[in-house]
């Protein structure tokens, strides 16, 4: 399941009540509650969380904030299994207040947390670093760390941690999952196989280890397999977003639109919160891309607004009108494109919820935003202004994702100019999991005259097969564009 690979970073530590932090305790992080019953519900959250059911997770871990209002690390997993991001802000700034009166390992992960929310990557291996040179015999705390340098892309690095934590413990399931997307990553798939076949045998009657295989052999190519392994997770647990999402990514994958749309649907009327509804409405929304109905994802998108203005929950608001304006500007309506990312930035700002710090990383990217929505209209001055700003304001932040992202605009840019030796530096510098990127690498050389490399990149980029992406229902549409303008 994909979206572990957000969550796993923060799976919880072994359990100690009412305990302090020392490193002789069996090299375990402890953890700080002064209450059985908050205990209790603590594990059952964690239990659920290992397994990637986040919404029962989320309750349990309400409940242990119930039973023990101080329990930081409840906090910080309520905060992190939420799907609302006004909950996500309150519960982490309680955590992070909380992380003074907690054990030191405690205020390690919370604060690691935090400086990753603030865009801190820095900051964030450093406390981390920390916490598993304290903790070594940890697994939990070796595999947060792996996570850390999954999100980095720095596969490798993520697989030792991953490695650790199961040396420690081989029936600790959560790292089996994530080493497995590692080394698919590193398109090592007999690794990646037979991993995920061991995590199917530690955990056999949980559906994520079935879920994580089908995601395999979506990647691979082979669909009507991977559909099987999606409805075996579906067997263990019928509400399991992520495996209705992948079901649908196949069809979409076979051109079978219609019933693309017909899962999601299922998945719609079976949805327990509307996160979940809100996340069959992004599905359907990458789907209609791909049949280039703009109309159609739009509205799935604005649904989905919705959802999220009736809490009021700005910083979802202001995610969804951002990416309503790249849709927009992917199809030529620049202008209409601007008001979205404009409406996005002030939805933000305006937001009491979202901390100053996130507002100031959000600022650096609504600059990529203005720079892409400039190229777009082909104003270039004003798209070189934008990203000659954002590279700056990236780099000072030593901010990975957005440093790929200052490489892709510039790489954009130069494509536009016909500069493509300098299209090709930077492009391949940018972000390597957005297709979109390995496409323009072919453009690049195509322009070049290097048909081969230009066929072998757009090739690439088609049929690298990632689940449910924007990016890549977009490069389809411009392959088409492409295959039909000749």
């Amino acid at each position: 399941m994909r979206f572990l690979r957000i969550f796993s970073l923060l799976v919880l530590p072994a359990l100690c009540t009412s305990c302090t932090a020392t490193a002789d305790e069996g090299g375990k992080i402890p953890l700080t509650t002064t209450s059985e019953m908050a205990k209790d519900h603590y594990l059952k959250g964690q239990s659920f969380l290992d397994g990637v059911r986040r919404t029962d997770a989320h309750a349990e871990f309400g409940k242990a904030i119930e039973a023990d209002p101080e329990f930081a690390m409840a906090h910080l997993n309520h905060a992190l299994t939420s799907s609302n991001s006004n909950v996500f802000f309150e519960s982490l700034g309680k955590a992070v207040a909380l992380s003074e009166k907690a054990s030191e390992a405690e205020r390690l992960w919370i604060l690691g947390q935090e400086a990753g929310v603030n865009g801190d990557r820095v900051k964030q291996e450093e406390y981390w670093k920390e916490l598993t040179q304290k903790y070594p015999k940890d697994e939990r705390g070796q595999h947060l760390l792996g996570g850390y340098y999954f999100g980095q892309q720095q596969w490798q690095q993520a697989i030792t941690y991953y490695e650790k934590a199961l040396k420690v413990n081989e029936e600790f399931s959560v790292p089996y999952n994530q080493l497995g997307y590692a080394y698919r990553y590193l398109e090592q798939y007999d690794k990646a196989e037979s991993t995920f076949r061991k995590y199917i045998s530690v955990v056999p009657d949980d559906p994520n280890p079935y879920d994580s295989y089908a995601e395999l052999l979506l990647k691979i190519g082979r669909y009507d397999d991977s559909i099987r392994n999606y409805r075996k997770a579906l067997e263990q647990d019928p509400t399991f977003v992520a495996s209705h999402i992948g079901i649908a990514t196949n069809y979409n994958y076979k051109g079978q639109y219609g019933e693309a749309r017909q899962q999601l649907e299922k998945m719609h009327q079976s949805a327990q919160n509307d996160g979940q509804r809100r996340a069959a409405h992004f599905a359907k929304a990458v789907s209609y891309v791909f049949e280039r109905n703009v109309e159609a994802a739009l509205n799935e998108y604005q649904k989905a607004y919705d959802l999220a203005a009736k809490i009021n929950d700005g910083s979802s608001m202001a995610g969804d009108l951002g990416t309503m304006g790249s849709i927009l500007s992917e199809f030529g309506r620049g202008e209409e494109a601007l008001q979205y990312f404009e409406r996005s930035f002030k939805t933000t700002m305006d937001s009491e919820e979202v901390p100053a710090n996130v507002k100031d990383l959000v600022q650096t990217f609504y600059l990529s935003n203005l720079a892409q929505a400039a190229i777009q209209r082909g104003d270039l001055k004003t798209a070189k202004e934008k990203a000659k700003l954002h590279s700056e304001r990236a780099n000072a932040l030593q901010n990975r994702f957005q440093i790929w992202l200052s490489h892709e605009i510039a790489g954009r840019i130069a494509l536009s100019e016909r500069r493509f030796d300098d299209a090709l530096a930077e492009l391949k510098q940018s972000n390597q999991q957005n297709t979109y990127n390995l496409y323009r690498i072919g453009l690049a050389y195509e322009g070049k005259g290097d048909r081969k490399s230009a066929d072998e990149w757009k090739k690439r980029a088609l049929n690298f097969n990632p689940l449910n992406d924007l990016n890549q229902a977009l490069t389809f549409v411009r392959a088409s564009k492409e295959m039909s303008a000749k």
